[in-house]
């Protein structure tokens, strides 16, 4: 967001307030983000939960975890990690759902049978999102991370950010900049970070388990992939993928693959970077990232997924085959499109005529 933006700033406060009437009339709360949940997901739903209980009396909350996944490893570390209930397991009929992180409800997978008997649901999100729900709906796709969003509602609320709250956010805002490394870290992100940092928040902590704690394991695997990446369109668009055996060979989990796709984008002279990772079920995982203005959302939203410009997901059931010829002409068209246009039409092509340069 813009600091002179005023219009933004007025109609996020307004939304804020609707937000707080809802949790004022609730005693059951619960929180839940999108399946597969990234740093941002979690950090934000943890820390609106932590903010709930303190700054409200009487409020019942819990957070929900969309699958029957645990948290992943690398998360294990946020304050109140161990909280998370599987949506599955939880037979209330809350006042009010919180999606965090989240705008289309069938992303919330077994959470969805609690969003249907909830009465009323709010929505805090920076994902575009062309068909909102819920009572209230605060969607911001200028914010950096969802942990901004929740960053600012604290003070809206003038409520006391406290060091594991700090630590939650700041652990949601630096994973979905990439380290303030994407496009998407602007100046409302730093003050963010700056403002948590006050507020005890430790980036030496969260560096040390996000970023500084990989398994042996997993680094066998990233070897795997960098090894494996082909670039073609004259290395401006670089690809790799980890396959079901590659990960029961070198013995890494599933959770552990998210970094990967920055290994692929960290090719010299790359432009559009895909990642491609077989789950154990046979699904097949897909990230999408754009180091300029080509908006790689066009692509994950052809394969039902989605997500922002610089950076976006699907999933497939195809296998990796049939995904990389599908995914791979769709890349192209983005390119061709140039920066800052949108791509003529594209639907998913199962053919593959590139030249692939090593």
């Amino acid at each position: 967001m813009n600091v002179g933006d005023e219009k933004v700033f007025s109609e996020q406060r307004e939304k804020f307030a609707k937000v707080a009437a809802l949790i004022d009339a609730a005693t059951e709360i619960v929180i839940c983000a999108h399946t597969n949940p990234d740093g941002d997901a979690l950090g934000s739903g943890l820390a609106l939960a932590q903010l709930i209980s303190q700054h409200w009396e009487g409020k019942h909350v819990t957070n929900l975890l969309a699958d029957n996944d645990p948290v992943p490893r690398l998360y294990r570390f946020l304050p109140g990690a161990d909280s998370f209930v599987c949506a599955s397991a939880y037979q209330g009929d809350p006042d009010l759902f919180i999606i965090v992180d989240l705008s289309v409800a069938s992303r919330l997978n077994q959470a969805q049978a609690v969003l249907e008997r909830s009465a009323h649901v709010a929505i805090l999100d920076h994902h575009p999102s062309t068909t909102p729900f819920g009572d209230v709906a605060l969607i911001r796709p200028d914010a950096a991370a969802t942990g901004v969003i929740i960053a600012e509602f604290a003070l809206a609320m003038g409520a006391t950010i406290t060091s594991d709250i700090a630590n939650c956010l700041f652990c949601a805002i630096v994973t979905d900049t990439g380290r303030f490394q994407y496009q998407n870290a602007d100046s409302e992100a730093f003050e963010c970070a700056s403002m948590l940092v006050d507020a005890g928040a430790s980036p030496s902590l969260i560096s040390l388990n996000v970023y500084q704690s990989f398994r042996l394991a997993y680094l066998h695997l990233e070897s795997v992939v960098m090894g494996r990446i082909v670039t073609f369109e004259h290395g401006r668009i670089a690809y790799s993928y980890a396959t079901r055996k590659d990960l029961e060979r070198t013995g890494a989990l599933p959770d552990e693959c998210d970094g990967l796709i920055d290994v692929v984008r960290s090719v010299e002279g790359s432009e559009l970077a895909l990642f491609l990772k077989e789950t154990p079920d046979g699904l097949i995982r897909g990230n999408l990232r754009s180091k300029g203005d080509h908006d790689i959302s066009v692509v994950a939203r052809a394969f039902g997924g989605g997500g922002h410009k610089a950076a976006s997901g699907f999933t497939t059931d195809m296998g990796i085959d049939a995904t990389l010829a599908a995914v791979l002409p769709l890349t192209r068209a983005v390119l061709a499109a140039g920066p800052g246009e949108s791509p003529a039409p594209i639907a998913r092509q199962l053919s593959l005529n590139i030249d692939r340069e090593a």
